[in-house]
């Protein structure tokens, strides 16, 4: 039988070796700098990549050492839902642990669940408001935030009114009946 600090020494080793070989084997020319792409790279793979989502922050101009950049709407909408998914990926990651554990008690792994639950109803509930209003709008895209009270509506349109906009707070009181706050911004379309 193996003593703990053998099996301890053994699993650090073994983790060295793994590192090690992905160290010396991953390419050299990975470029660090992702987040800032040339106006001409990022023409280049748009290009290319007709279809996929494009998340690359273009580098517009370099005056006087200033970089200004700016983030087109698709890339706007595209970043906001990875920023929504990623934290509500954290929020599930923490009410999973609570309820794996082996300290918490029987209520508070059930309130864990509880919250595991409306976060993924609150999400299906979005994605439910975005097609509808999507599809009753004829709009380009929507993205829907609902937090607590309060839901967010940004549509991408080409023409907007005080009457859509209207519409669309009706659908998301339908859908939503708990939310006190509900605002709508559009956005141009391209």
């Amino acid at each position: 039988m193996l003593k703990k600090q053998t099996v301890w020494l053994l699993t650090m080793l073994s983790l060295v070796v793994v590192l090690s070989v992905y160290y010396v084997t991953a390419p050299k020319d990975m470029n660090d700098n992702i987040a800032f792409t040339s106006h001409k790279e990022a023409t280049k793979q748009k290009g290319s990549d007709k279809g996929q989502a494009d998340v690359a922050v273009d580098e517009m101009q370099a005056k006087g050492g200033k970089v200004t950049s700016s983030v087109s709407s698709d890339d706007m909408f595209t970043a906001l839902r990875m920023q929504i998914e990623d934290e509500r990926s954290r929020l599930r990651d923490q009410y999973n642990a609570i309820v794996a554990s082996s300290n918490a008690t029987a209520q508070e792994k059930s309130e864990a669940m509880d919250k595991i639950e409306k976060l993924e109803a609150l999400a299906e509930k979005e994605a439910t408001l975005e097609t509808l209003i999507k599809s009753k709008g004829g709009y380009e895209d929507v993205l829907v935030r609902a937090e607590d009270d309060q839901v967010q509506v940004t549509i991408k349109a080409k023409k907007h009114s005080k009457k859509s906009a209207n519409e669309v707070i009706h659908m998301v009181k339908n859908e939503i009946p708990e939310a006190d706050y509900v605002s709508v911004e559009f956005e141009p379309a391209g």
